[in-house]
């Protein structure tokens, strides 16, 4: 994977060393020239193949963070019911009533 990098940042090295050494060519042209055709298209080249790298990486965080929720949940569930060990779907299934009612519609309270 990153032999076309080393490769291709050798040659724009050599290009540099060709516009460096010449009799009109300068320190500060080879510099240019390496940055603009060695560096930034080799950077930008790595960026985009290493995008479904960092893609699956993210989904599996994600996935690992969702898992460990569910173990939290679980386990706080469990251990708030130990006698059933059942764990319930519904979130707010306590057993309680809710603390205030809400007023039916047109009127006060």
């Amino acid at each position: 994977m990153y032999i076309i990098p080393i490769a291709w940042l050798y040659v724009a090295l050599m290009m540099s060393v060709a516009e460096a050494t010449n009799t009109t060519g300068t320190v500060l042209g080879a510099i240019v020239t390496f940055v603009l055709y060695g560096l930034l298209p080799v950077a930008l080249m790595m960026y985009f193949m290493g995008t479904p790298a960092r893609k699956r990486k993210i989904r599996a965080q994600e996935m690992a963070e969702r898992e460990a929720a569910i173990a939290a949940h679980a386990a706080a569930a469990a251990a708030a019911s130990p006698a059933t060990g059942a764990v319930s779907a519904q979130p707010d299934a306590g057993g309680q009533t809710a603390a205030d009612p809400v007023a039916p519609v047109g009127k006060e309270m």
